[in-house]
């Protein structure tokens, strides 16, 4: 069986040094928010080109905190996609703020800067831009239009850690970046994790206490906050990871390379990369008309491929919206995603391809 995603693939791979850093921490005594967190921080933030990184419990909590980090709360509007996971939608709800979700780019399925345009009102606040699969939304059209509205700019890297625009990694050109640590991701724990990123020294303190409670140095909630904290196992496993990130995200990179060659000329529309970016590839996504039979014939021979998202966020029920998102709900019913990690053979490759091939010409 070839799996979607296989985060035990990576922990084989790195057992050695992920065994010694768990042992470490487990022999410090120290549990919660020491000196692997402290570490990380400063590893991630530098390896991102920020100057500030706080580690919290989880891609929601980062994406949740950091609106609250920039006063976003009851009232308020905040654009995004529902093109994405349900986390991105329910963060904002989280913070007592409105969720208006607008369309896609077709070729990219990133945030669409006319229709971002369209949905501003006078009591938008913020905008969330998911970098989706990997691919770079178009940074420098958004950043604009919010710069002419006074909004603010929370990047969801959630699946992007890797990839750049332009000269500069995504994560760091808006106000915000939030990243996951999810074991799936690309840079993944063994368990749940967080990361919120900022050049500005005030938000960054500000999220250092609302991450615990609201607390200051003395303690004290000065404001309501959460408990919301990477705990130091996980931060010293993301330590380890983080070393091999850049060599995993050239053979994530190589990967969909492969594939791209091996499914040329067929029936399926392949990956499109957004010209002067470097695409992280968290997911290989294909376009496919009959993407259910595909699916079971990749299951019927051993490949499990995913799909990424059948039911977009303003159709389901917790987040209905009375609005007709086109694009977004053509890709839903489209997607699928081919295998994808560093792990995977060339031998695997170019089996799932042939069976892509195998269905495509049936």
């Amino acid at each position: 069986m070839i799996f979607a995603s296989f985060p035990k693939a990576q922990y084989q791979a790195y057992r050695s040094e992920i065994d010694t850093a768990i042992a470490r921490v487990l022999e410090s005594g120290s549990y919660i928010m020491g000196a692997e967190v402290k570490a990380f921080e400063k590893e991630f933030a530098t390896h991102i080109g920020l100057k500030h990184a706080i580690g919290v419990g989880s891609g929601t909590d980062a994406l949740t905190l950091a609106l609250m980090a920039l006063d976003i709360g009851a009232g308020d509007e905040v654009i995004s996609v529902s093109h994405t996971a349900v986390a991105t939608t329910a963060a904002i709800r989280f913070t007592g703020a409105i969720p208006v979700l607008v369309d896609i780019e077709a070729d990219y399925f990133t945030l669409d800067p006319a229709c971002l345009e369209a949905a501003i009102t006078k009591k938008t606040k913020a905008v969330v831009v998911v970098h989706i699969y990997g691919q770079a939304a178009n940074m420098d059209a958004i950043c604009a239009i919010a710069a002419d509205h006074g909004l603010k700019v929370v990047e969801d890297c959630a699946q992007a850690v890797g990839a750049t625009y332009g000269a500069d990694k995504l994560g760091s050109i808006g106000d915000i970046g939030c990243f996951s640590f999810f074991p799936t991701k690309n840079l993944g724990a063994i368990g749940d994790g967080g990361a919120v990123l900022t050049n500005n020294n005030a938000v960054a303190k500000s999220l250092k206490g609302l991450r615990q409670y609201g607390w200051q140095d003395d303690r004290i909630s000065h404001v309501t906050g959460m408990n919301s904290r990477l705990d130091e196992l996980q931060a010293a496993i993301l330590r380890v990871k983080l070393r091999h990130l850049d060599t995993d995200t050239k053979r994530r990179r190589a990967i969909a390379e492969q594939y791209s060659e091996l499914l040329d000329e067929l029936e399926v529309d392949i990956p499109k990369v957004r010209p002067g970016t470097n695409h992280a590839f968290h997911l290989y996504a294909l376009q496919c008309q009959n993407r259910d039979d595909m699916l079971t014939h990749l299951k019927a021979e051993g490949i499990r491929a995913g799909v990424h998202y059948p039911v977009p966020v303003h159709l389901q029920p917790a987040y209905a919206h009375q609005t007709t998102l086109p694009r977004t709900e053509q890709v839903a019913l489209e997607t699928l995603s081919l295998p994808m990690y560093p792990e995977l053979t060339t031998g695997e490759i170019e089996r799932i391809a042939a069976t892509v091939r195998s269905f495509s010409k049936a």
